[in-house]
């Protein structure tokens, strides 16, 4: 390569001889050098066998001299040794060796192993009597002399090994494995006197439950008892050694389960859950409920779920405090086992037992009073003062208690800041409950002075009103009306009693006064009221009189809609002369009220007065809204020529150019174009096209098509005639004339 360049390859035809890739792997393999290999040596006689020991021994001493810590060479040296042979030579070795580490473990276990392969037995036991004096805590060591002896069926002196290895308190394996050696021989009382000791050394309740299955296993029942009734006794009952004790509790239950001792198994897991706290048993819980699942009636069943339950809900609250739907479903809970109780016929103190912890949880829940002043914290938190209250009442029959958590629950609210009508009025209707009429409405008139609204003003009125204090009841509705003169929900409840009490006259009055109210919510409302009011009374001039008003005021479509309709209907009599009818009646059968009829005419004229309207206001789409009402109106009780006229005053759809003010642009938008707004505003074209349409129809006779606006402002009877003949086809090339004349009309 020059330059850093890639030379180029001038040549690219393919070599005459090709090399395949199996002649390429064949000729890497042969071309391989062969590792290398020391020469094997041979030994002729004992002369060259002490020359090449010799000379062995020579380089392992030069070793060990330079590196003289390092036990791999002392073991390589005497392994070497020992492979010649020469057992008193490795020995030297190895004794060399431990004088320089003694400490070694892999030395004394290579030293051991070394003098059992050559069958010293007895060399190898004085090593491991040696290695376990001077390394007293490594396993190791005794598990290999324990081996060795139990080999040997030296039962005594492996048992002799245990017991100097017991002496230094090892870890549970080794308890176990001298366990295992006695159980091994059926020395059980042995194995039973270990695990005295074992449990002396380290009382644990794993220890003391491994006792106790040992002693079940070997038929011993009383003695596995007394393993542990011991154990709780050396546990205690305090609350911190019972808690470490639970696996003891278990497993002496499971083992009088497997006994089929269910009711000493149910002692104690009712001794243990007792003194335990409900977060720290979940797992007892589990077991007990699992115990009861197979072996306990239903009563105890639900009793161990609603215990498992109480440890769910406490666990839940110590996370959050203020988490008031574990609190509902908390007191549901207890509540519910409150009822069980009383239903199975329990005695009085378990019942008070029962109280006591319902009110428990109450007290608890409304100790968490919510953070700030912000009304949407507080909704939950009153229910649960609501609900201790109705417990208080109803179950207990603690009618003391009850008023005295009303009273606690009013003061608890910042009544400045928000309030809850449905606390006062609770409160309220427990006094009436308790006959105490003067005090539920001391408490409502002191709510509603404190912060009145509408849900106090509506509770109060229904009260007196059930209590059938009319008097009263116009009072507070003058009340309501005065806190609140918009509210159009009031002055109809406030009209409706009246009209209930029959006091017609000061319905009305209320009626004119609700309506007179400048700012009023939804006046619509209060309008329909009155007007119904009206119809219902057969009023039919004072109902026409305030559609004239409404129409007057809000101009909706929908409003002469209405009025119309009104117009065509039949309504009853007015009260006056149903009452002169009922008189004369002989008292025979109830006959149907007799109705007045409405005038058609009356009604095309309020559909014709509600279009001319719409029109000096120029709203288009309402004029359509109501010529379609008006339309079906004809269709259903007019004649074909009052749908024909309706039809007529229907708009066609044309385009309409202008030029947009904000843009500057020519616009080109769809929009109704009326016949007769056509007629005013240019009455040369449109008589022009008023004859178009009429020379069409007379041209093509005999059928009726669909009338447009234009064919349908034509008079007289002549014109009439022709519209009649004209068919559909007719009709339709009419209607798109009227709408391609309009829309260039609206184009200049």
């Amino acid at each position: 390569m020059q330059d850093g360049r890639v030379p180029r390859v001038k040549n690219r035809a393919p070599a005459a001889i090709q090399i395949t890739a199996e002649q390429l792997l064949r000729e890497a393999q042969e071309r391989q050098e062969s590792q290398f290999r020391a020469p094997r040596q041979r030994v002729e006689d004992f002369e060259e066998l002490h020359e090449y020991r010799g000379r062995k021994r020579k380089e392992f001493e030069e070793r060990i001299r330079r590196t003289r810590g390092s036990i791999k060479e002392w073991l390589q040296y005497a392994n070497w040794e020992a492979s010649q042979n020469e057992f008193a030579r490795a020995r030297s070795v190895f004794e060399r060796a431990l004088d320089v580490d003694p400490r070694s473990v892999p030395l004394w276990l290579t030293y051991s192993e070394t003098e059992l392969k050559s069958r010293n037995v007895q060399h190898a036991r004085n090593l491991f009597d040696r290695a376990v004096t001077l390394l007293p805590r490594v396993d190791q060591l005794w598990y290999k002399y324990v081996y060795l002896e139990e080999l040997l069926q030296n039962i005594a002196g492996a048992r002799q090994v245990f017991e100097r290895w017991m002496a230094w308190e090892p870890d549970d394996k080794a308890w176990q494995a001298y366990i295992k050696l006695e159980t091994r021989y059926n020395e059980l009382d042995r194995a039973s006197t270990v695990y005295e000791r074992w449990v002396a050394v380290r009382p644990e309740p794993r220890v003391w439950v491994k006792w106790g299955k040992f002693e079940e296993e070997r038929g011993k029942v009383d003695k596995a008892r007394d393993v542990f009734q011991t154990a709780l006794e050396f546990f205690g009952d305090e609350e911190e050694q019972v808690d470490k004790a639970q696996a003891v509790f278990s497993a002496f239950a499971k083992m009088e389960t497997r006994l089929k001792e269910y009711d000493r198994a149910r002692v104690i897991y009712k001794f243990a859950l007792e003194r335990l706290p409900r977060s720290k048993s979940a797992n007892l819980y589990a077991a007990y409920t699992k115990f009861e699942k197979q072996h306990g009636t239903r009563t105890t069943l639900e009793s161990t779920v609603i215990g498992k339950r109480r440890i769910q809900y406490e666990e839940e609250l110590s996370h959050d405090g203020r988490n008031y739907d574990v609190w509902f479903d908390y007191a549901r809970l207890e509540e519910g086992a409150f009822r069980q109780l009383r239903e199975e016929g329990a005695t009085t103190e378990e019942e008070e037992q029962a109280i006591g912890r319902v009110r428990e949880v109450y007290e608890r829940a409304v100790a968490q009073v919510p953070p700030g002043s912000e009304k949407r914290h507080w909704r939950r938190y009153i229910f649960l003062w609501l609900d201790y209250a109705l417990f208080e009442e109803i179950e207990i029959k603690d009618y003391a208690r009850a008023r005295q958590i009303y009273q606690t629950a009013v003061q608890m609210v910042p009544h400045k800041q928000f309030t809850f009508a449905k606390l006062w009025i609770m409160f309220a209707r427990f006094e009436v409950r308790r006959l105490d009429l003067p005090a539920a409405r001391k408490i409502l008139g002191a709510a509603i002075g404190m912060s009145p609204k509408e849900a106090l003003f509506k509770g109060y009125i229904q009260l007196e009103f059930d209590l059938r204090e009319f008097d009263r009841v116009r009072t507070l509705y003058e009340k309501y009306i005065e806190f609140d003169p918009t509210n159009s929900a009031a002055w109809i409840k406030y009209a409706e009693l009246e009209t209930q009490l029959a006091d017609y006259s000061r319905a009305r009055g209320i009626f004119e006064l609700g309506v007179a109210q400048t700012p009023l919510s939804m006046p619509e409302l209060l309008w329909k009221a009155y007007i119904d009011f009206e119809v219902e009374e057969g009023e039919r001039a004072r109902a026409r009189a305030l559609y004239e008003r409404l129409a007057a005021s809000s101009g909706h479509w929908k409003v002469w809609v209405a009025y119309a309709m009104f117009e065509a209907q039949e309504i009853q009599l007015p009260r006056d002369e149903r009452e002169d009818e009922e008189e004369d009646e002989d008292g025979g059968e109830e006959r149907e009220p007799k109705m007045v009829e409405g005038d058609l005419a009356v009604a095309r004229l309020v559909f014709q007065k509600g279009y001319d309207d719409l029109k000096g206001r120029g709203l288009k789409n309402e004029r359509v809204a109501l010529l379609q009402v008006w339309q079906t109106f004809e269709e259903q009780r007019g004649s074909p020529d009052d749908v024909a006229k309706v039809e007529g005053m229907m708009p066609v759809q044309g385009k309409r150019r202008y030029v947009d003010e904000e843009t500057g642009q020519l616009v080109e938008d769809y929009d109704y174009i009326f016949a007769d707004d056509e007629r005013e505003a240019n009455p040369t074209s449109f008589k022009f096209l008023q004859m178009a349409h009429a020379w069409a129809a007379a041209k093509k006779s005999g059928g009726a098509g669909a009338l447009s606006g234009f064919t349908a402002a034509k008079t007289g009877d002549e014109d009439k005639e022709d519209e009649a003949k004209s068919d559909g086809d007719a009709g339709e090339r009419m209607d798109e004339d009227a709408a391609s004349v309009a829309s260039s009309q609206g184009d200049s």
